[in-house]
């Protein structure tokens, strides 16, 4: 799985939006490559020359996301699962996640593995769903906390207030939605019950919330190693405050995996955290290459694999 997860998309639907907007955004990441060919060449080469010992402790640490990601899932219901296959199922579902828009890939494989595991729809659909929700406010509370600890060291903190006053709207519109639809409103009320009773479990909230921290400053682990890597002396709090506003802002843009959206959004996020450009390219290369394209083979044999042993 990659930094950026979604709520869970009704396998059903076709996300006819989602495909579009995709390839739109697709094409452009494409065209801004074409454009600045000088500087990603730049990076590779400097990305080759890195430091040895930080990317293997950067390739630790994306190792460490998939057992965080599986840790989460277990914490948000309460029967046990497999842990083996969970954390296979996270590993495959990272690599799907990379083939479909808006994290419909991690989505299908890890519903498919909960329904196998004698889950319910409704309370596999509501186990996504809530494990993708502390996720985000797991990363909004990591933001809030570094302004709160170190304010005027990051220069990226001026426009996440303008974001934060989205949540209370977003959440007023959820609740007057939920008070209108009397569907809805049984849904949310068996969606709170599921949440209730898994935090009535002290073992499964720790799992749920503990896991979600740990995968993000996971993640954000691998982007400051690949810095170190490369000789690039930027403060950690830079680093973790430009992961996740990239990581919040590619979640609006459906693209399979975040790419293009994460790739520009950090990028952008660390050249304003002060990384000189080319820095910044090849930061988003390692990572890229750690957390994506090196785990994107194995992966799909391991989804096979789990699909062949009806474990998907």
């Amino acid at each position: 799985m990659t930094a950026t997860e979604s709520l869970p998309i009704p396998v059903g639907r076709r996300p006819y939006f989602q495909l579009g907007v995709t390839v739109i955004v697709l094409a452009a990441a494409g065209w801004v490559l074409a454009a600045h060919r000088a500087t990603l060449d730049s990076g590779t080469d400097r990305l080759a020359a890195a430091d040895r010992e930080w990317l293997v402790l950067a390739c630790l640490a994306a190792m460490g996301t998939w057992v965080c990601a599986a840790v989460a899932q277990q914490g948000a219901v309460l029967e046990r699962l497999p842990r083996g296959r969970l954390v296979a199922a996270q590993f495959a579902a990272g690599a799907a996640n990379h083939l479909l828009p808006a994290g419909a890939g991690a989505t299908v494989v890890n519903l498919r593995f909960l329904r196998r595991c004698g889950l319910s729809p409704r309370r596999s659909a509501t186990a996504l769903a809530v494990k993708a929700a502390v996720g985000a406010l797991v990363r909004c509370a990591m933001g809030v906390a570094l302004l709160v600890a170190s304010p005027g060291t990051v220069p990226l903190s001026v426009r996440v207030p303008h974001v934060l006053v989205l949540l209370p709207v977003a959440a007023g519109a959820v609740v007057l939605a939920a008070a209108v639809s009397g569907r809805l409103r049984r849904l949310v009320a068996r969606a709170f019950a599921d949440v209730r009773d898994v935090h009535q479990c002290r073992a499964r909230a720790c799992a749920l919330w503990g896991g979600s921290v740990a995968f993000a400053l996971l993640h954000a682990g691998v982007v400051l190693a690949v810095i170190h890597a490369i000789g690039l002396g930027l403060p950690a709090n830079r680093v973790v405050m430009a992961y996740l506003i990239a990581s919040g802002a590619a979640a609006l843009l459906p693209t399979p995996g975040g790419l293009g959206s994460l790739d520009a959004a950090l990028a952008l996020a660390l050249t304003a955290a002060g990384a000189p450009g080319t820095a910044a390219v090849t930061t988003v290369l390692g990572y890229r290459l750690l957390t994506g394209w090196l785990p994107m083979a194995p992966g799909l044999l391991v989804l096979a694999l789990l699909a062949r042993r009806s474990a998907l």
